[in-house]
């Protein structure tokens, strides 16, 4: 079933026109749009929607939209970032500059409100008060993650908050939207939100496990960025925590450094995690968010059946190495 939603939902990519002129406007939604990825926000509004109606394709555009939604959230950050590659390809604001790339992000906002707007009255107040809450959430874990660059330390609870505001509440969000257009009761509209964020702090502390010690041919770029930039991911932060004196003199060292040989570095580091058991911790942790995500499918007022498929599709990439 997931194969066929994919089919669908890349035919629906191509089919958005967005906009014609200017063309310097138009085109780099449609080049970002082009470039792939793994899709999960409209995979899991299709999910959410079929758990309770089978009529998927009446709701593409707005599945779309999530979709649409999340890559401007991407055209953004990696400005602020200063990023020059995103999926492999040349980022929007280095491909053509940064104004633009500040305009079409606005654009490709207000084109995701536009495809809204065609959800029917019934249902659209619903969809916007909860859209426009997990849009504002967004730019707050945003901000939060642009503010924890230049402190010298962030705790665990800021670190969860942050991650949650800037990722997880999208995926809940998602599958919030197609409960919602399937007429799924509050209640189920809500543990499948819950269900959402929870999978969602699992998969970005997956995602900072993986920079540190995913295989490089299966990750498709060399482990260690993260630790190279002195990012504080969970792993860090959790170092900094539990190291003992000259562990900890040691890490400080490392993150003080300006000019370093980055393979010492990332090995280094990488042994004061193993040394304090920091990849057990992490999967401990995500494990614990996994598991607490699956609860929440439990209380669902719908068949196992109708479960299984979205059940099956998150397993996969729970388990996923890249």
């Amino acid at each position: 079933m997931t194969g066929q939603f994919s089919l669908l939902l890349e035919r629906e990519i191509k089919k958005q026109k967005y906009g014609t002129q200017p063309l310097s406007l138009y085109e780099p939604i449609r080049y970002l749009m082009s470039l792939g990825g793994k899709r999960l926000r409209p995979m899991f509004t299709l999910l959410a929607y079929s758990l309770y109606k089978k009529n998927v394709k009446s709701i593409l555009p707005y599945a779309v939209a999530v979709e649409a939604f999340h890559n401007f959230t991407l055209m953004h950050d990696d400005i602020m970032d200063r990023a020059p590659l995103r999926r492999g390809h040349q980022t929007v604001h280095e491909k053509w500059n940064v104004n633009t790339a500040i305009l079409s992000g606005d654009v490709m906002l207000i084109k995701v409100y536009d495809s809204l707007l065609n959800i029917d009255d019934s249902r659209l107040k619903k969809v916007f008060r909860a859209f426009n809450k997990c849009a504002s959430e967004v730019c707050e874990g945003q901000q939060w993650d642009m503010e924890f660059e230049t402190l010298q330390n962030v705790t665990e609870p800021q670190y969860l908050n942050m991650i949650k505001l800037k990722t997880a509440v999208l995926l809940g969000f998602s599958l919030e939207l197609g409960a919602i257009l399937a007429d799924a009761s509050e209640k189920d509209c809500k543990s499948l939100r819950e269900f959402g964020i929870n999978i969602g702090l699992g998969f970005q502390l997956k995602d900072d496990l993986l920079d540190a010690y995913a295989d490089s041919k299966k990750f498709g770029k060399q482990p260690g960025g993260d630790i190279i930039a002195n990012k504080k991911t969970f792993l860090l932060i959790k170092s900094l925590e539990l190291a003992r004196k000259k562990q900890r003199l040691e890490l400080e060292q490392w993150l003080s450094l300006k000019k370093f040989h980055k393979p010492e570095k990332v090995r280094a580091v990488k042994d004061i995690y193993d040394s304090l058991m920091i990849p057990r911790i992490t999967e401990k942790r995500i494990k614990r968010y996994f598991n607490r995500g699956f609860l929440k499918l439990n209380q669902l007022e719908c068949s196992d059946k109708a479960k299984s498929t979205l059940i099956e599709f998150t397993r996969s990439l729970i388990s996923r190495e890249s």
